[in-house]
C-alpha cells in the first residue's frame, strides 16, 4: 500500500496509473470542458481532472469533510443504485 505522501511525490503518469490500479472510483462529473473523477486511495480523496490537452490530479487535505468533498458530485450519483434499489 502506497502512503499518501509518497503518492504525491510520484510523477503525474505514475499517479494516474496508481489511481487506476489501486484507487476506488466513487463518482464522476463534468465541469466546463473537464471530466472530473473522484477516487479514494488509502483513505484519501483524490480527483483526476481530464481536459482536452491536460490532466491534473488533486488531493484533499485530511481536514476536509467528506460532505464537502462529495457535494459537487451529488447531482451525478443515483442514490437508488448506491442503495441497491
Amino acid at each position: 500500500m502506497l502512503e499518501h505522501s509518497m503518492f504525491e511525490r510520484l510523477p503525474l503518469r505514475s499517479q494516474a496509473e496508481t489511481l487506476a490500479k489501486e484507487g476506488t472510483l466513487l463518482a464522476q462529473r463534468k465541469f466546463n470542458s473537464w471530466t472530473v473523477k473522484l477516487y479514494t486511495l488509502n483513505n484519501t480523496f483524490v480527483e483526476l481532472w481530464t481536459g482536452e490537452e491536460a490532466q491534473v490530479i488533486s488531493t484533499f487535505k485530511t481536514s476536509a469533510s467528506a460532505v464537502a468533498v462529495l457535494e459537487p458530485y451529488l447531482g451525478e450519483v443515483d442514490v437508488r443504485e448506491v442503495l441497491g434499489l
